[in-house]
């Protein structure tokens, strides 16, 4: 083990032990952990956990691959559930068994890995409980909807050495290797900022509508889980849950964990910022049902360059004509990209290109190369190229770019005290509080 990996271990310990946290994973599951792991002939036995949305999609790549087989699929909407079963008989000619608990869906002994697709808030949970039970883990990103889940999560993965993927798919994208390496072997010169927008349509939410009944098929207090008991409200649930502090962060945790991630690996940091500040609000759109931010922009200080995000939802114009992207800024040039193209622009000395042109590159989706990629790795034993520290790394990154805005605070990071010095407003917001009888898991 590495010395920065120690300290981060050493420090998330920390933190799960000041927290006073509670497993809720049934003993007979814990014994499940110990069970064989999956060799390179075997086949892998493989579920799903959130069924409507990127989590279908995840698990569609990965029953394209051979030797995989679905076994089973959980989800708190009989509706999403049965249309999914068909979906995957269709495909693999085999149903899946159906779940509406995933702690039932865990007991299964044959069961290798879980994929889980279920909103933000119900990240953490099913993931502890896959690690006790003995079942690696595709997690969407964000890694969690709070900065306390995600170390704890990180804790999980190690205690019980399970392969964890984060679907920060870009790391397996080649048009995304190619630029960090163009990047890191000096094609831009120096690199002193990247900017990164993401601007979108779907981030100031649906028309506001008032309460309503339960759709029918819907386990509505499980879809709520350790959130807070409200009535149902169809802009807080399926598409629209993501602008809902209770739920999700906004465009900085969804789009925002992808591109700030590129940003990151341009020069392999490990560390969080030394500072973040944020402005923005929620200006725009008075019909529309959200909470998390349609305006925001944030500062990320780093030792030797800045980092920026911003998005303006309800948009879908950005710089160089694209909705989202980043823009890598050099001495010697600038590197522009996004899932579809590379471009790059020298600067010019004395009427001269201080660095060669290069032509515009094209990449396209890279989520079954990341599924693969988490696949041959429950073989081998070895970390996803997405592994639990940097999913964590990230999506505090995001969270703490939320807090900044809702503070209207700079934020300073204390590393030995796992939060934001005496900022008690911002470290109220590094925990979530869950509603009985949820608990956070003990590690």
């Amino acid at each position: 083990m590495d010395t920065a990996r120690r300290r981060f271990l050493t420090s998330t310990t920390k933190l799960a032990a000041a927290a006073g946290l509670a497993s809720i994973v049934p003993a007979s599951l814990l014994a499940a952990s110990k069970r064989k792991n999956v060799s390179a002939g075997d086949t892998i036995n493989i579920a799903l956990i959130g069924c409507r949305s990127m989590g279908f999609g995840d698990l569609l790549n990965a029953i394209k691959q051979p030797g995989v087989t679905c076994t089973a699929l959980c989800d708190v909407d009989r509706n999403i559930l049965d249309e999914r079963t068909a979906d995957v008989l269709k495909k693999q000619g085999r149903a899946p068994k159906k779940y509406s608990d995933y702690r039932k869906l865990l007991e299964d002994k044959d069961l290798d890995a879980v994929i889980i697709g279920t909103p933000d808030h119900w990240h953490c949970l099913p993931f502890v409980a896959a690690c006790e039970a003995g079942k690696d883990v595709y997690v969407e990103k964000p890694l969690a909807n709070s900065i306390a889940e995600c170390d704890i999560m990180v804790r999980a993965t190690r205690k019980y050495n399970r392969v964890v993927q984060v679907g920060m798919q870009q790391r397996s994208g080649p048009l995304f290797k190619k630029s960090m390496e163009l990047i890191q072997d000096g094609a831009i010169g120096q690199l002193r900022k990247v900017n990164i927008w993401g601007n979108f349509n779907y981030g100031i939410g649906e028309i506001k509508a008032p309460d309503s009944a339960v759709p029918v098929g819907v386990d509505y207090d499980m879809w709520l889980g350790p959130a807070p008991l409200k009535a149902f409200n169809k802009t807080r649930f399926h598409g629209n849950w993501r602008m809902f502090w209770d739920y999700g962060g906004g465009l900085v945790t969804d789009w925002g964990v992808h591109l700030i991630d590129i940003g990151l690996w341009a020069k392999n940091i490990v560390q969080l910022p030394i500072s973040v500040s944020a402005t923005g609000g929620n200006f725009a759109y008075p019909d529309h049902a959200h909470e998390t931010f349609d305006t925001l922009n944030v500062i990320y200080q780093l030792p030797d360059y800045t980092l920026s995000w911003e998005n303006t939802a309800g948009t879908e114009n950005g710089p160089y004509g694209f909705p989202y992207g980043l823009s890598f800024i050099g001495n010697d040039a600038t590197l522009i990209l996004n899932r579809e193209n590379m471009e790059f622009y020298p600067e010019t000395q004395n009427g001269k290109p201080k660095v060669a042109a290069r032509p515009k590159e094209t990449g396209d989706d890279s989520h079954e190369l990341h599924m693969q990629n988490f696949l041959e790795c429950i073989k081998t034993r070895k970390d996803p190229v997405c592994n639990i520290e940097n999913g964590r790394l990230v999506a505090m990154y995001a969270h703490m770019g939320n807090i900044a805005m809702r503070t209207q605070s700079m934020l300073v990071w204390n590393d030995e005290d796992k939060n934001f010095g005496n900022n008690s407003a911002a470290n109220k917001l590094i925990t979530p509080a869950y509603r009985a009888p949820w608990k956070l898991p003990l590690i």
